[in-house]
């Protein structure tokens, strides 16, 4: 069944991460002026609200288990590696994620643990093991970013691929506008992250924005809800897998800097985000049958 739906109300320009600035002009349709664009904007639904934070934690839990099903669906698996979390509603100082070890593929809500700030496992499922990579990521992420409620990180092929050229991703397709001043480039790489100060030093690196190319190592993305983290994830991962077969084929065309601003204001949004996952999700609960929700 699809989630109920509920308004959403979009940030101003003004809060848009990393100054984009204001347009009076629409530049990918001559002539026409912003406010007179917006009015023909499409309309949005928005995730849904609760009154009952229990009911929240248990309906997040089943879309942060859904995400699991979607990564391993999409090969982001390598291993044991790789993690998503989800602030808890109900006490937002913990988090919740995969257990170490359980595949991406089998995990169900009840397998999720629930971790505090001192990365003790205070509650969750049979298989009680946590990757120290993932608290050490996530939970500084999780306490400098009050507003991100959701993180993902994979060694996706693609995106791995990418981070090891140093470097951020060009735009160069409208997807690619959603990342536009809104990624960042972290360029140390120190093996496995196994210290406080390496994931305090990935969490200021990333800063306000959306999206992280952690070099030699793999993608990290963020969001105010689950579907939201997902989806930034999987484009990302597309866009590192266009850019890879752009470059080899020869020289690309570079979005210029006002078409990509507005283009970010359409694409690159929290509301963009989520409804742009959502899809992805009905696919999941409908191939799964729900079973991710047991």
């Amino acid at each position: 069944m699809a989630p109920p739906q509920a308004t959403y109300t979009e940030p101003a320009s003004s809060d848009i991460p990393n100054g984009h600035p204001k347009s009076t002009q629409a530049p990918l349709e001559p002539g026409l002026s912003e406010d007179k664009s917006r009015g023909q904007a499409i309309r949005f639904p928005g995730p849904p609200t609760f009154d009952d934070k229990y009911k929240e934690r248990e309906y997040q839990k089943g879309r942060l288990a859904a995400a699991f099903r979607i990564f391993g669906k999409y090969g982001f698996d390598e291993g044991v590696a790789g993690h998503i979390t989800l602030r808890d509603p109900v006490e937002p100082d913990t988090f919740w994620v995969n257990p170490f070890g359980v595949a991406f593929s089998m995990i169900k809500a009840s397998d999720l643990i629930q971790v505090n700030e001192e990365g003790k496992i205070i509650s969750g499922g049979p298989t009680r093991l946590l990757n120290t990579a993932a608290f050490m990521i996530h939970s500084a992420i999780h306490q400098a970013r009050p507003d991100v409620i959701a993180a993902a990180h994979s060694h996706s092929i693609h995106g791995r691929a990418f981070c090891a050229l140093n470097k951020k991703l060009d735009t160069i397709t409208q997807d690619s506008c959603a990342f536009h001043n809104d990624h960042a480039l972290y360029e140390a790489f120190n093996g496995v992250v196994l210290a406080e100060k390496e994931g305090r030093n990935i969490a200021a690196c990333l800063g306000q924005r959306k999206a992280a190319l952690l070099v030699n190592h793999g993608l990290l993305t963020v969001g105010g809800t689950v579907e939201e983290a997902v989806f930034w994830f999987l484009s990302m991962e597309k866009c590192c897998q266009a850019q890879l077969m752009a470059d080899a084929a020869g020289q690309t065309r570079k979005i210029d800097d006002e078409d990509a601003v507005f283009t970010y204001k359409t694409v690159g949004t929290p509301r963009a985000g989520w409804f742009s996952g959502k899809p992805t999700f009905d696919v999941i609960h409908k191939e799964t049958r729900g079973e991710y929700l047991e």
